[in-house]
């Protein structure tokens, strides 16, 4: 029986499927080897896969279908798995539940003693009780309005996981609209970090990536209001898509700019705090919080921590603003950049960040990022280390594989356009 192309990548899909449950069923022992090393294979099965994306023009419609079935599979079988105790879905709960009882999360503190009374045994392991939340006005509407409909983990869970279906149905569009094969929209379905994280933890980096997704829909479509809005909405959920600002120049107009300004304005004030705009625990974060920063911890021997995060989205806007000259209409390509850039330089590097990056890498310039997406996974090891009561630090052989995974990639890349011309992009630009 000859291997089709179509045949690989269905036995590559039933490799991760089989991964992903086993990885699923170990979900409460993260950063074990019962967990890591399936996890490892589903990466690899995944690598392969996007090698057949690479190899083939166009898939039939039927795998494709398959392709994202057997995604919604494994997805669920993390969605009905129990967040960890301390994801941060159990932050997200408790600023929906003290916002629907009236109360400001950027104020509140939830290991005050006087407030023990609004928490529910879901929100009494919540992480880093002693600050108040950090994060955005938008993504803290999105926790008022998901726990209005029903008060659980599960619920947000759930919310989080349309959001991820949704964004499927906005690639595939993007995907037809650009002239690039519907047969792309496994890379991003396949990832197997996007069911432990999304499914699984539950992280609310799946909404402001779904917006700025919307947002380069819109733009491919010449919506321009539309995207300036949806871009905005994205950074108010997180505010890493900020360094993305450069791109948006002249595509948009000022007035749409200005309109989007304006609705971000508007979600912060529901928050005001004498007439202040809040930003919670943000200060502490940058001060405080440090995980798998290797070129933060540099920088900040030598200067403040506040200096190096500035710097962080210097270098992401800087990165944006050399995309932009080198390639006057821009590629969606090239959206991964800047923010990949910017999260290289910040205090804490979550595997979860990756999620903003994934609609992104399609095409071989953006292969470096893609092996750190991949690169990252053995940083779960440090929850492993927790547990056995040792310190909150990525080991350093670690670190040297995530990094050193992604200087090889980009070395190698480099070396082979140095032999032979880059093929011509087959995608249309915003």
């Amino acid at each position: 029986m000859r291997l089709t192309p179509s045949r690989r990548l269905y036995g590559l899909g039933a490799i991760l499927l089989v991964a992903l449950t086993i990885c699923s069923r170990n979900f409460s022992r993260t950063g074990e080897p019962s967990f890591i090393i399936p996890l490892a294979v589903a990466a690899g099965a995944y690598l392969l896969a996007v090698r057949e994306l690479f190899s083939t023009q166009k898939f039939p419609r039927h795998v494709v279908v398959v392709g994202l079935a057997l995604s919604a599979l494994w997805h669920f079988q993390f969605l009905r798995m129990p967040s960890g105790l301390d994801d941060d879905v159990h932050r997200y709960l408790w600023d929906g539940r003290v916002q629907r009882l009236g109360f400001n999360p950027y104020i509140l503190v939830p290991s005050d003693p006087a407030l023990a009374g609004l928490h529910t045994p879901e929100t009494r392991t919540l992480n880093n009780p002693e600050v108040p939340s950090p994060y955005p006005p938008g993504a803290q509407l999105f926790f008022r309005a998901v726990v209005a409909i029903h008060e659980s983990t599960f619920t947000l869970k759930v919310a989080f996981v349309i959001c991820d279906v949704a964004l499927v149905f906005v690639l595939f569009d993007v995907l037809r609209r650009t002239g690039q094969g519907e047969h792309w929209v496994l890379a991003y379905a396949w990832h197997p970090l996007l069911a432990i994280e999304v499914a699984g933890s539950g992280h609310v980096d799946i909404v402001g990536v779904l917006l700025l997704l919307v947002s380069a829909a819109a733009l491919v479509r010449r919506w321009r209001a539309v995207a300036a809005i949806t871009f905005g909405l994205a950074v108010s959920v997180k505010f890493l898509p900020i360094v993305l600002l450069p791109l948006y120049w002249k595509r948009v107009r000022m007035r749409n700019g200005a309109l989007a300004a304006i609705v971000v304005g508007l979600l912060y004030v529901p928050f005001l705090d004498h007439g202040s705009i809040p930003f919670g625990s943000l200060g502490t974060y940058v001060q405080r919080f440090r995980l798998n920063d290797p070129v933060f911890a540099t920088l900040e021997r030598v200067t403040a921590p506040q200096v190096v995060a500035g710097l962080a989205v210097v270098v992401g806007l800087l990165s944006a603003i050399w995309i932009r000259r080198e390639s006057a209409e821009g590629s969606l390509d090239a959206v991964a950049w800047p923010m990949a850039a910017s999260l290289l330089c910040a205090p804490v590097v979550y595997p979860w960040y990756m999620l903003w990056l994934l609609p992104f890498l399609r095409s071989t310039s953006t292969l470096p990022i893609l092996i750190w997406t991949l690169s990252i996974i053995p940083t779960y090891y440090v929850w492993r280390l927790r547990t056995l009561g040792q310190a909150w630090v990525v080991p350093g052989w670690i670190m040297l594989l995530e990094y050193g995974s992604v200087a090889v990639a980009a070395a190698i890349i480099t070396f082979l356009r140095m032999r032979r011309p880059a093929a011509p992009q087959a995608q249309r630009t915003w």
